[in-house]
C-alpha cells in the first residue's frame, strides 16, 4: 500500500485532542499577544490549520523577536549539542502559550 509523504504524516498521536477538549479552541487564544523577549511555549493545536509550525518543534521553547502580520517570530534551536542551529518560526497564536516564570 502506499504511503503518504505529506506534512502531517505520522502525528496520529502528537496532533489529536483529548475527548473535552475536542472542537473549535477558545477565542482568547487566537486573539493573545506576546511582547518580544517573553519566552513561550509551541503546543500545536490541530483543529486551526493556519500558522501550524512543523511537527517536530512541537513542545519546544523559544523567544518571540517580533510580529509579522497575525503571526510572531519565534527564535528556537534546533539540533542535538554541538550542532545547534537557531531557526526563526513563524507561528500564529493559537498554537503558543506563555512560559510561567
Amino acid at each position: 500500500m502506499p504511503r503518504s509523504h505529506g506534512e502531517r504524516k505520522k502525528t496520529r498521536k502528537k496532533l489529536s485532542k483529548r475527548k473535552r477538549e475536542r472542537g473549535l479552541s477558545p477565542i482568547n487564544r487566537a486573539i493573545q499577544s506576546f511582547k518580544p523577549g517573553d519566552r513561550v511555549h509551541i503546543r500545536i493545536d490541530p483543529s486551526v490549520h493556519k500558522g501550524m509550525p512543523h511537527r517536530r518543534f512541537h513542545g519546544m521553547t523559544g523567544e518571540v523577536v517580533g510580529e509579522r502580520g497575525r503571526a510572531f517570530i519565534i527564535k528556537v534551536s534546533d539540533g542535538v549539542r554541538g550542532r545547534k542551529k537557531i531557526k526563526e518560526l513563524f507561528i500564529r497564536p493559537e498554537h503558543l502559550c506563555l512560559q510561567s516564570p
